[in-house]
């Protein structure tokens, strides 16, 4: 890795300012579709920890929709560029555990990734520092009994553990060109400027949050209209028409529907002090579309 900090973002917007150096603390993160009601997520730290006693662990959620390796992905993009340099990050959404998917240790200028095999890095191997996989491959590094059902105790978290302890990449597993990959959906952008998308994630306050990015949007906008022209936009979904966006939550009256470009870069609709999801009848795969009208 470079000693630059390097945080392109997949979502089109800068990270936080951090500081260019390695933490004096290694830090893992997880994150995964457990849930906190077993020990599944407790028995992972209890791994990393037996191998690497100084090493700081943050869960950034485990609450991923189980098996939505998709929502996972955008998680973690939305998430690991906010963490200091060297983070190794630990994504476990994994239907096929026990199957044929391979094992992954990634990297990119910054930041290390290690879990499935099965598109759970889509993101990372689109950001303009991503350096390599690997297949983990040296059972050294894995406990000595692997389960079929549980490669986030048995593989993922000791691999995180000796990586931090500062074990060279190369000896986990050679380099390889053909991870998997999750399909684009991205949004389609008419000659007109209308956008087309839909919503691929409902966060836990019920906002719907879609793949119309902030270049998205303003490619609609630029093709809709002129420097002369005074553009509103207008959001239509589940068979409401919402006209203009909100810079805040507040803006709109409680109760009532809205819609902002979030701290994701992405278009969401909300419901201030409610459950948009709920109020709508609405989920992931909604279809969601964007035009743009002359105000007044």
């Amino acid at each position: 890795m470079s000693g630059t900090q390097n945080r392109p973002d997949p979502f089109d917007e800068g990270g936080a300012d951090i500081h260019d150096e390695v933490s004096p603390r290694p830090v893992v993160t997880l994150l995964s579709d457990f849930g906190l009601d077993d020990h599944y997520v407790g028995v992972m730290k209890g791994v990393i920890l037996a191998i690497n006693p100084e090493v700081h662990i943050v869960d950034i959620s485990h609450a991923i929709p189980p098996f939505d390796v998709a929502a996972g992905a955008l998680v973690l993009a939305s998430a690991y560029h906010y963490f200091p340099k060297g983070t190794i990050h630990v994504s476990v959404v994994d239907p096929g555990v026990g199957g044929d998917r391979r094992g992954l240790l990634a990297a990119t200028e910054n930041y290390y990734f290690i879990g499935p095999d099965n598109g759970s890095f889509t993101h990372i191997y689109g950001d303009p520092s991503f350096l390599w996989v690997r297949h983990l491959r040296t059972v050294e590094f894995f406990l000595e009994k692997v389960s079929s059902t549980f490669h986030g105790r048995d593989v993922f978290a000791p691999v995180a553990g000796h990586l931090s302890l500062g074990e060279p990449s190369g000896n986990f597993g050679p380099l390889i060109q053909d991870p998997v990959r999750l399909a684009d959906a991205r949004p389609e952008v008419g000659e007109d400027g209308s956008i087309q998308g839909e919503v691929v994630y409902v966060d836990h306050f019920g906002n719907l949050i879609t793949n119309i990015d902030t270049a998205a949007f303003w490619e609609g906008e630029s093709r809709a209209g002129t420097e002369e022209e005074n553009l509103v936009p207008v959001i239509e979904a589940c068979g409401k028409r919402i006209r203009g966006m909100s810079e805040f939550y507040g803006a709109v009256p409680p109760g009532e529907i809205g819609a902002q470009l979030n701290s994701w870069s992405r278009m969401e609709i909300f419901v201030p002090e409610g459950n948009a999801a709920r109020e709508l009848g609405a989920g992931k795969g909604l279809p969601v579309r964007v035009r743009f009208e002359r105000a007044g």
